[in-house]
């Protein structure tokens, strides 16, 4: 290729990379922008409450005390919940379609999940609290409650709205993201691995554990973080179903609150401006929380990347 060639193959680049490049950076504006507004907009609740503020569980409006750690508590606890439930049951299911069940039935399994992750999370509200909610307190959580009731997270009395079930729903919409993007990923393992494992002797387990699974790790813990972001933020279904109390308790079964919840119910009531203030330092919080999940799955990635493990 000549030097002609070359600058006109530049000439023709150019207006693409500099749009890239300008779409990158207005990213970046919004994210700084975004940071700064919470930070200014939250100055007055700083201020006046400072580091008790993290602290604090009491949120009193009326008496003008306003405390985050109950709703940074149930926040990070039904995110904990959501997690424990749905990764592994993830990992079977994507598995299950793609190491075991014929290819008609995976095709509709696969499907059927992503039409789920389509449901909009006001359903899986509505669902939760007329239907599943009273279904959590009449029968799961007594069973929980009379098995290992001598465990302080399952004491306290049976209700339908309430930690566990909060959590529990966060699980079922966590599930279609995180088992979908694992069956894409475990679809991309090469069927030349899996077959020279197979003509080694291996089993399909230990195809699977140490062929599949190792290959696609990467991709799965991808898959992990991708559902916490869903869970740590959702709104609506946690609003429905998670009691709404600003109370931190032991009890799964006990009404909670976390961070989106209480910006959902409270944000149109706030009638002083440290009220205001205090609402949108609860934002800031969950913004930082957000930021730091992905920060360490960032560096979790590219230390597995270059080599290391987990």
């Amino acid at each position: 290729m000549s030097n002609r060639d070359r600058a006109n193959k530049w000439s023709a680049n150019k207006p693409f990379k500099y749009l890239c490049a300008a779409c990158c950076a207005l990213v970046l504006a919004l994210m700084v922008g975004l940071f700064v507004k919470l930070i200014a907009n939250s100055t007055l609740s700083m201020r006046k409450l400072g580091l008790g503020f993290l602290t604090s569980a009491e949120w009193d409006p009326v008496m003008g005390k306003f405390g985050a750690l109950s709703s940074i508590y149930g926040t990070l606890v039904s995110t904990a919940i959501a997690l424990i439930i749905a990764v592994p049951m993830s990992i079977v299911i994507a598995l299950f379609l793609v190491e075991l069940a014929p290819k008609r039935l995976s095709s509709f399994f696969g499907t059927s999940i992503e039409l789920l992750a389509a449901i909009p999370s006001i359903i899986y509200g509505m669902w939760g609290l007329f239907i599943f909610g009273p279904f959590m307190a009449e029968y799961i959580e007594p069973f929980l409650h009379r098995y290992f009731g001598f465990l302080p997270i399952f004491q306290g009395t049976p209700m339908p709205v309430g930690m566990l079930t909060a959590g529990v729903i966060l699980a079922l919409m966590v599930l279609p993201f995180t088992s979908s993007v694992m069956r894409d990923v475990l679809l991309m393992v090469p069927p030349v691995l899996k077959e020279s494992a197979y003509g080694l002797g291996a089993t399909t387990w230990e195809v699977t554990k140490d062929v599949s699974i190792r290959y696609g790790i990467r991709g799965i813990v991808g898959a992990v973080f991708l559902g916490l972001g869903r869970a740590i933020g959702e709104t609506m279904a946690v609003t429905f179903v998670i009691g709404n109390e600003h109370k931190i308790s032991a009890s799964l079964f006990a009404p909670a609150n976390s961070i989106a919840s209480t910006l959902a119910n409270e944000f149109t009531e706030a009638d002083t401006s440290l009220y205001l203030s205090a609402l949108v330092e609860l934002g800031l919080i969950l913004f930082l929380i957000t930021a730091i999940f992905q920060a360490v799955a960032q560096t979790w990635l590219r230390y597995v990347v270059r080599g290391g493990r987990p």
